[in-house]
């Protein structure tokens, strides 16, 4: 039994799996573009552009105007911070951190959650902040 009958070539081309690859690029590209590091709605202080730390297993710790703590989008206290950080560190021996102070934030604050990520043994972290706008 033949496939084609008279003779002339198949000039069909099937564009389905085409269309698929292009409809799966276009979610992976949506997903990684909206993939950043979430967190509170904080006023950072500006300074000159530099490589971003952010990655999908990067905590984001951020101090508010007020002085209170986020881990992410979570509420923590200093000690409630630590005992969270202690047990990432033991899944995940040495993963980045980024920290977000406001701007009006005390100074103490961000100095204190340094200190707490240095007796902890943390040592990739970066400080967010916003470009220099010149």
């Amino acid at each position: 039994m033949k496939a084609q009958d008279d003779g002339k070539p198949y000039d069909d081309i099937n564009i389905t799996p085409m269309l698929d690859l292009a409809y799966v690029l276009l979610v992976i590209f949506i997903i990684m573009t909206t993939a950043t590091v979430q967190g509170q709605k904080v006023n950072l202080p500006k300074a000159s552009a530099a490589p971003s730390l952010a990655t999908q297993t990067t905590k984001a710790i951020t101090v508010g105007a007020d002085g209170k703590l986020f881990l992410d989008t979570i509420p923590v206290t200093l000690p409630e911070l630590e005992q969270r950080l202690i047990q990432q560190k033991a899944l995940t021996p040495d993963f980045p951190i980024v920290l977000r102070g406001d701007s009006q934030a005390q100074y103490q604050s961000v100095i204190d959650v340094l200190d707490l990520l240095s007796r902890i043994g943390l040592a990739q972290v970066g400080l967010a902040t916003k470009p220099l706008v010149k």
